[in-house]
């Protein structure tokens, strides 16, 4: 049997909507189906040009595009996820659509609220009612405030329930509970004033804090673009690119069809922050191949989860998270993507080096000769792809806003992708793009491009034009922004959801107070356990020292527990608020912290019983869901040890300059590589031979000395390590005379 080799638009889409839940939707009927399939397109439109030529101020930008999150999703997703209420059956009382009557009432009212606010900023008089201007409104809601308040409140809960399912909003209830409930509260350190029900509403509803806050916003004008660009990137041709070079890099060694899916799933990456989508994408395609050549289903599942889920991150493009990220610490984003260069190789270091030990000790063979493409052939017919990605990191790296990145790189990918000289319609998009970038770069356009950028992006724009290989249609174009639309619903509920969460913190102090609990529960168990090993007279045995671990390790379990099932987005927003004040009383640096978060967060995906990331790349391999989650998280074990390391050894992420000097990020860095490759022989169970029994667990320790950021820990790892490098060339070369 011939295997795969090329992705299918339609088919990926098939798949996505089969393992992204996000992505199953109600048939509306012929006719609502194609008011929302244009529907998605002006919405994906409005963002595209607001990212280029100005975002509306703050309350308007958001109130649009929360109003567009509820038409969509109230329409496609059914109150009860039952094959009732997908299919579209004749004779359903007060149905239009196949959408019910208070599915229709609620959507409405909902969307008059998100749009309330614009509507009555600088006040109105109607209808009897005379509400004065939003700033005197302030802290003193007026009616139609707790009206649109409230079913603004219970309506974001509902869209991220009927999207992402019922954790969340759970989460989010017992959130608001403890802000209405706080003179009642039990436990004394957490008891607060609490507010009513009338002050709720003002601090959730109103901007700046709550559903109209940073979240929402940072959604609305940067992570959008993003998923948009990704999806249409990928479907003009980008994805196919990727998994040709991944091919030929990777195909051609032991375990070819496994290391073409951590390589093509880190290019991925770097266009994508959705796992499952990554899943899919290179999954289709991998899964089958690594089966067809002898590795079992649960594995080439976990192989294709554990890569995938490095998408989030992944730079340059990583999760939403990330955007929040670069927002909370007022850092530029392109600070956030240098600092997570060498953690994102640590993790595919970690994947790949075990694939590469399982393969070696099943036996496993590369990619037969015939099968792997010609380097001169993918690189003549498709190089052309890379312009858009190119086009936005330039744009992105010389300190312009996320979204005029997004912008450019959604627009060089309808030039490269769509427009051609032989369609002469198409090219008025690339003269139009011509015309913004050289009025960028005038002294009309206010602090625009320089004219070496403004010349760099001409030239891109000209070659993606210029170049000969086959176009695809405007339709082709369309369909990409509907499914980028889609791939954004869940990401826009949960953060306009999550929202709440971040009033909530704001107006109770929480973070602080549950930040508090961690480091008094740490100190109680670090003051127990110091005595035990002060005998020791080593500085990690300290109680200050112990007590920053066991803060660590509290934190990082919290990540993982409440990741089940939780968008990642929503568990940052979350566990950051008591990350930072707890680590923060500890002296770990506030970008570390966050990045800390973010990874366990991240690792949560791939956690048992619930990681969305392999229960697809199980449905694809045809295997058992939970093992695949086992293989997947003991190939992520690198991605679960290095927060850890940039938390003790800040110099890792490159961009704190009080903590970087070359000599101590050369030995922190390296010296983890080869601690996560040291582990990633017993876990695999093999070396240069067969690696078992005590062996196994001596390379797992020295490992971990390794990965441990201090020079005492790596120089006592080479003592563990040598005997076990003594027996495994002796082993190697017992096999060897066997064999002769």
């Amino acid at each position: 049997m011939p295997l795969q080799s090329h992705l299918d638009n339609k088919a990926l889409e098939e798949l996505e909507k089969k393992y992204d839940s996000a992505l199953h939707t109600r048939d509306n009927g012929p006719f609502l189906t194609k008011v929302v399939y244009w529907a998605t397109i002006a919405y994906a439109l409005y963002h595209f040009w607001t990212a280029g030529f100005g975002t509306p101020v703050d309350y308007v930008h958001m109130g649009i595009h929360l109003a567009g999150l509820y038409f969509f999703i109230f329409l496609a997703f059914p109150f009860f996820k039952s094959d009732g209420a997908y299919a579209n059956t004749p004779g359903k009382f007060l149905s239009f659509g196949n959408v019910p009557l208070f599915d229709w009432v609620i959507m409405v009212l909902a969307m008059m609220g998100s749009l309330y606010l614009w509507f009555s900023w600088r006040g109105f008089d109607l209808f009897g009612f005379n509400v004065s201007e939003q700033a005197l409104r302030q802290g003193n809601p007026a009616g139609p405030d707790i009206f649109f308040g409230t079913i603004i409140i219970l309506s974001v809960l509902e869209i991220a329930r009927r999207t992402i399912g019922i954790v969340l909003p759970l989460i989010i209830l017992v959130f608001i509970g403890y802000a209405l409930l706080g003179p009642y509260i039990p436990i004394q350190i957490l008891k607060h004033p609490g507010v009513d029900w009338r002050q709720f509403v003002n601090n959730m509803y109103f901007p700046f804090e709550g559903i109209f806050g940073v979240t929402l916003w940072v959604v609305s004008t940067v992570v959008f673009h993003f998923v948009l660009f990704g999806v249409v990137a990928q479907r003009m041709g980008l994805g196919q690119f990727f998994v040709d070079n991944a091919m030929i890099l990777a195909g051609r060694y032991t375990g070819g069809p496994a290391k073409v899916s951590v390589v093509s799933s880190a290019f991925f990456g770097t266009i994508s922050g959705s796992s499952i989508a990554n899943t899919v994408s290179t999954g289709s395609l991998t899964i089958p191949n690594m089966k067809k050549l002898g590795y079992p289903g649960h594995f080439a599942g976990g192989v294709e989860a554990a890569a995938s889920a490095g998408g989030q991150i992944t730079p340059p493009i990583m999760g939403a998270a990330s955007f929040l990220m670069a927002e909370y610490l007022e850092v530029p984003y392109t600070t956030i993507v240098i600092a997570a260069i060498v953690p994102a190789l640590m993790h595919y270091i970690g994947v790949i080096s075990i694939v590469h030990f399982t393969a070696k000790r099943l036996g496993l063979e590369a990619y037969p000769k015939d099968q792997i493409p010609q380097f001169v052939q993918v690189w003549r017919e498709g190089w052309f792809t890379v312009l858009p990605l190119i086009g936005l990191l330039v744009v992105l790296f010389s300190g312009y806003s996320p979204n005029m990145a997004a912008f450019i790189g959604i627009s060089l990918c309808i030039v490269v992708g769509f427009c051609a000289i032989d369609k002469p319609l198409s090219l008025a998009v690339p003269l139009m793009l011509l015309g913004f970038i050289f009025w960028k770069a005038s002294p009309y356009s206010g602090e625009g491009f320089s004219p070496t950028m403004a010349g760099v992006l001409g030239a891109l724009t000209l070659l993606g034009c210029l170049h000969r290989n086959e176009r695809q249609s405007f339709k082709d174009l369309f369909d990409s922004c509907h499914v980028g639309v889609q791939y954004a619903l869940a990401v826009g509920a949960a953060s306009a959801a999550v929202g709440i969460v971040v009033g909530v913190i704001n107006t109770t102090g929480v973070g602080f107070r549950l930040g508090f609990m961690v480091t008094n529960g740490a100190a109680d168990m670090a003051a127990s356990l110091a005595p035990l090993l002060d005998w020791t007279s080593l500085e990690v045995f300290e109680q200050s020292s112990i007590q920053q671990f066991l803060s660590l390790v509290l934190i990082a379990i919290a990540c993982i527990l409440m990741g089940a099932g939780l968008p990642t987005t929503a568990l940052y927003i979350m566990l950051v608020a008591v990350a930072q004040p707890a680590l923060a009383q500890l002296g770990v640096p506030a970008l570390a912290t966050h990045m800390f978060v973010l990874y366990y967060g991240v690792i949560s995906e791939i956690t048992p019983p619930v990681c969305a990331s392999a229960y697809a790349a199980a449905g694809i391999a045809g295997a058992n869901p939970f093992r695949t989650g086992v293989n997947a998280f003991t190939l992520g074990l690198g991605k679960l040890m290095v927060p850890m390391v940039f938390v003790y050894a800040p110099t890792m992420l490159i961009v704190l300059p009080e903590y970087f000097t070359l000599m101590s990020f050369l030995q922190v860095t390296l010296t983890c590589a080869l601690g996560v490759f040291a582990i990633a022989t017993a876990v695999s169970g093999y070396f240069i031979a067969p690696l078992n029994g005590i062996w196994r667990v001596l390379m797992a320790i020295g490992g971990l000395m390794l990965v441990a950021p201090s020079l005492g820990s790596d120089m006592a790892s080479l003592l563990v390590i040598a005997p076990v490098l003594i027996q495994q060339f002796a082993s190697q070369r017992t096999l060897q005379e066997a064999t002769q």
